[in-house]
């Protein structure tokens, strides 16, 4: 039976990729609260990080970059750097893209970092590697069968493929992250699109969609992430994580615009009408983002490691809703 420790990592040096990403920003500040020595890989200095933060700069991601400096005296690395999914990828051949970046450069980064004598990887993958949906009531699982599909998601399992050889070889601990969507302040895409159409009063057709999806408050990530920094159960592990709150678009739209104060106008045209309507106008993709089911079970999370989402759904809108509303007051 594993125990989780105690305390944290100590003086132990963590390196974090993509630190100036939604991600990587917001785990270096909670590294950084928890008093872990830290290190940040950037493409080029100058970002805003704290001063507190050693910040390395590193070439962008891929099959030849050297990492020698940036792993001098590391004993953990949190993978978060990424060439990230794109709705409209206008190029030729996407997956050659992802593979250069996602697969290439992140096998030659956990090579690199097995031989500077780090201890433990800690990838963030993507529950795209599982697949786009599921229906409702049957969750996508931390063991279950991959099925990705598209680029993105498929280059991703091929990285966890690649780093479990990688462990394999060299006795390097591996710990597999799979998120759904993330949402906190400073969100980007999508989720800052919906908030703009609250804001603005936009009537939406989304009020009788009763999917079920499975979503994650950064400060959740953030949250597990450290606890796979040190956690003895985690080797070579994968792991789902959500808020432990599946909500409707509907719900979720109701709910984010209470958080900003501005009471969702949502039109109850049924979803089958929105369906046929999507695949008129070649809008499948977004359709199935909005109206479909994507659900994950966390138990695994839960149980292997005694993790609970510490930040509630409520509180993971009000953060975004109130970081959002302030940057709009400063600009």
């Amino acid at each position: 039976m594993c125990v989780r420790p105690a305390c944290g990592v100590g003086g132990h040096m963590v390196l974090v990729t993509g630190a100036t990403g939604f991600v990587g920003s917001a785990l270096l500040a909670r590294l950084q609260r928890d008093g872990i020595v830290v290190r940040a890989a950037v493409r080029k200095l100058g970002h805003t990080i704290s001063p507190d933060v050693q910040c390395v700069r590193v070439a962008d991601l891929g099959p030849d970059t050297d990492w020698g400096h940036a792993l001098s005296g590391v004993e953990i690395v949190v993978h978060a750097a990424a060439r990230v999914h794109v709705m409209h990828d206008g190029l030729a051949d996407p997956l050659s893209a992802y593979r250069q970046v996602n697969v290439a450069g992140t096998l030659n980064l956990a090579q690199q970092a097995a031989k500077a004598g780090v201890r433990r990887f800690v990838f963030l993958s993507s529950v795209k590697v599982n697949g786009e949906a599921t229906e409702q009531g049957l969750p996508f699982f931390a063991d279950g069968l991959p099925a990705p599909c598209d680029p993105y998601g498929v280059s991703k399992l091929e990285a966890e493929q690649g780093l479990r050889r990688v462990a394999a070889e060299t006795g390097m601990e591996v710990v597999f992250i799979r998120p759904p969507l993330v949402y906190g302040p400073n969100v980007k895409a999508n989720f800052l699109t919906m908030m703009r159409w609250l804001d603005r009063g936009v009537p939406l057709p989304l009020g009788a969609v009763h999917n079920q999806r499975s979503m994650v408050a950064l400060g959740n990530l953030v949250d597990l992430m450290v606890v796979c920094l040190y956690h003895p159960c985690a080797a070579g592990q994968v792991f789902l994580v959500s808020d432990g709150e599946d909500l409707s678009t509907t719900q979720l739209l109701s709910r984010l615009g209470e958080a900003l104060g501005r009471p969702a106008r949502l039109i109850p045209v049924p979803s089958g009408w929105l369906e046929a309507g999507a695949r008129i106008i070649g809008r499948q993709v977004v359709a199935q983002r909005l109206l479909g089911s994507l659900q994950v079970d966390i138990s695994k999370t839960r149980t292997l490691l005694g993790w609970v989402p510490p930040m509630s759904v409520a509180e993971g809108l009000r953060q975004t809703a109130d970081e959002w509303l302030a940057s709009q007051r400063r600009h």
